[in-house]
């Protein structure tokens, strides 16, 4: 497997691990009667700032990782790998690692920055596979 895909498998795996980090206290937070719900009225009580976060930690991981999954695809599909392209993998993995305490904890300007490098790391992908 190139390092674009472990790289790419690794966040998918990321992903599941934010999902319990959060659902864990959301459950706590909000209880099971209303997280098993349907949940078709607002919740009766309101999450710890800190689990919030963790939610849009979560839900903002969802979107970068469509982005980088395209990525990686392109790469992988064209046949373009490179060290570039895989630096800037681990680059995007390291990056969201360091995102979710960023987000948690609301470390400011910390977690736009470190936002901003995944990002990057992204971009830097596509515009390889165009080169």
């Amino acid at each position: 497997m190139t390092p674009e895909l472990t790289a790419l498998a690794l966040a998918a795996l990321l992903q599941y691990a934010q999902f319990v980090a959060y659902a864990v206290p959301a459950n706590r937070d909000l209880g099971p009667g209303y997280t098993s719900s349907a949940r078709d009225r607002p919740p009766s009580r309101d999450m710890a700032p800190v689990t919030a976060r963790l939610g849009r930690a979560f839900d903002n991981h969802f979107e970068a990782l469509i982005l980088f999954a395209i990525a990686v695809g392109v790469i992988q599909m064209s046949g373009q790998n490179s060290a570039l392209t895989a630096a800037c993998a681990w680059v995007y993995l390291a990056a969201r690692l360091c995102y979710i305490p960023a987000y948690a904890y609301g470390l400011r300007p910390w977690r736009s920055l470190i936002w901003m490098v995944g990002f990057g790391a992204t971009l830097i992908i596509l515009v390889s596979a165009l080169l």
